[in-house]
């Protein structure tokens, strides 16, 4: 827009049939649109801005995206003459200035012995696909309810975005990687750490599960214990995004006590009869597969069962999006070829469990991106936000909450490259008998303080803290969600008495007060 005006000429147009306004220097004619105004024409006539300028009125009740939409960008007919814009968004890829808004390794005059230049160009890449890509997927499968598009689902594949969300290993062998970034042998946990916390960025919980979690974890003990046959069928079909899966383990039996579950599969030939019920499961209502926890004659067994004759989803309704794909799963005398047993027979719980540390180490990065992304709008609201004539950080309990967001996340971030840098420089085994315990004892703390964390968001944010839409959407979607993390992948409490027996067997037999 080229017309420039005067604060002169603006200040004219000051009632009703002919009101303008100004916000961070653009020039604004409401005068149509005063009875349109979804807060009524007062807040504009009433309010001392009419013919003004509006900028900290108007920020102090809506978000920056609110001037992008293209029905509110042609209201605007020029910009004061002089004056610059100061307030833009960040172009799709770009850093956060906000102090804390960004992990250290990616602020400004800042090191890390973890992270390499390869690292910070991958999460550029990375960030910048997620923002122009997966965003835009994000916020309308959270509000619709379905799940990820296949043609989003294409694009990740053509990047292996999939094959990269399961870690670094043989799986990504002869793959090109966002575009060729990173090459399969460079590829580690911290790449992959990247990935966790850029996808929850975006403020929408349940599209974090319904972006094919249920592949994260349900396809490994494929790979680590699946023959050649079923190998070499299942895992491109699922890498290149053509089928989806599920773990099917929990029931409404059995939780965390994996021991206790009543799915029962008996030999008939060639074949498992499998009858049972699974509860709480994860894309479960689009999964092609199920890695499925069974109990058997000989023990607990693991089974992948294909979608089917005998097989039912049915959803079930939770405190986030039926994106998710959340799920009751009904195995009616499903007929399963033995070829498709995991591991050996009575041999399940070693399955399931040896999956459970790269799991609870992923729900641990997507907590800390989404904690910081609170942070983050913490310090914005609360710079911006006048009360009594000053902003909210002049509130000495503001500060306090803030300081406490501050160091929780910072905690959580750096617990979370120590163990990400274990990971790095231990074999599978090695992780197995080393790190179940810290793994577990790290989600506890994450979870805690991702539920405190949301708790003082929403005392800084108020009344707009619940609503879901507006100022406070994503700490509204915060404080709903963030008891997930305590309880997927196992409950916070079992983990935190899991990392504490673990420590307690390592105690060397002759130590003494």
């Amino acid at each position: 827009m080229s017309k420039e005006f005067t604060f002169e000429e603006v200040a004219k147009h000051n009632k009703e049939g002919d009101l303008w306004i100004i916000i961070d220097s653009k020039v604004y004619d409401l005068t149509r649109f005063v009875d349109l105004h979804p807060g009524g024409a007062n807040v504009l006539l009433a309010n001392s801005v009419a013919g003004k300028d509006a900028t900290d009125a108007f920020f102090g009740l809506h978000r920056h995206e609110v001037l992008l939409r293209p029905q509110y960008k042609r209201l605007q007919i020029g910009r004061i003459q002089g004056e610059e814009e100061i307030i833009k968004p960040r172009e799709p890829g770009a850093l956060s200035k906000v102090p804390y808004a960004e992990a250290t390794w990616l602020a400004d005059g800042y090191h890390s012995p973890y992270y390499s230049d390869n690292h910070r160009r991958f999460q550029k890449a990375v960030r910048k696909f997620f923002e122009e890509v997966i965003q835009p997927e994000a916020l309308r499968c959270e509000e619709n309810g379905k799940r990820i598009s296949q043609e989003v689902v294409d694009k990740m594949s053509d990047l292996n975005v999939i094959a990269m969300r399961l870690g670094p290993g043989k799986h990504l062998k002869g793959r090109t990687l966002m575009g060729g970034i990173v090459k399969p042998e460079e590829f580690d946990y911290f790449h992959e750490l990247i990935l966790n916390t850029e996808l929850a960025r975006f403020g929408t919980r349940g599209f974090v599960d319904g972006m094919l979690n249920g592949a994260v974890i349900g396809l490994p003990p494929i790979w680590n214990y699946g023959s050649p046959e079923l190998q070499a069928k299942v895992i491109p079909e699922v890498l290149s995004g053509k089928k989806y899966m599920a773990l099917a383990i929990t029931e409404a039996f059995a939780g965390s006590d994996v021991g206790g579950l009543q799915t029962e599969a008996v030999r008939d030939g060639d074949y498992w009869i499998v009858t049972g019920t699974k509860k709480w499961i994860t894309n479960g209502t689009f999964a092609d597969y199920f890695t499925t926890g069974v109990k058997t004659e000989n023990g607990l067994t693991v089974l992948l069962i294909e979608r089917g004759e005998g097989v039912t989803t049915k959803p079930i309704k939770t405190a986030y999006s039926p994106t998710a794909g959340t799920a009751y799963v009904t195995f009616d005398k499903v007929r399963v070829p033995v070829a498709n047993t995991l591991g050996k027979v009575g041999n399940g719980l070693q399955v399931i469990l040896s999956n459970f540390n790269h799991e609870r180490w992923m729900v641990v990065g997507t907590s800390v991106g989404a904690q910081r992304v609170i942070v983050e709008e913490c310090l914005k609201w609360s710079s911006q936000r006048m009360v009594f004539g000053k902003p909210l950080t002049s509130q000495a309990v503001i500060r306090a909450k803030l300081a406490r967001m501050i160091q929780r996340i910072e905690a959580c971030q750096n617990w979370l490259e120590i163990i990400t840098y274990q990971m790095n420089n231990m074999s599978y085994n090695e992780m197995s008998s080393k790190l179940a315990g810290p793994i577990g004892l790290l989600k506890q703390f994450v979870s805690k303080a991702g539920r405190e964390t949301a708790e003082d968001a929403t005392q800084v944010f108020g009344g707009r803290a619940l609503t879901t839409t507006g100022m406070g959407k994503f700490i509204e979607n915060y404080h709903r969600t963030s008891g997930f993390d305590a309880i997927l992948a196992g409950a916070e409490d079992v983990l935190g008495d899991l990392g504490v027996r673990q420590a307690v067997k390592k105690m060397p037999a002759y130590t003494r007060l």
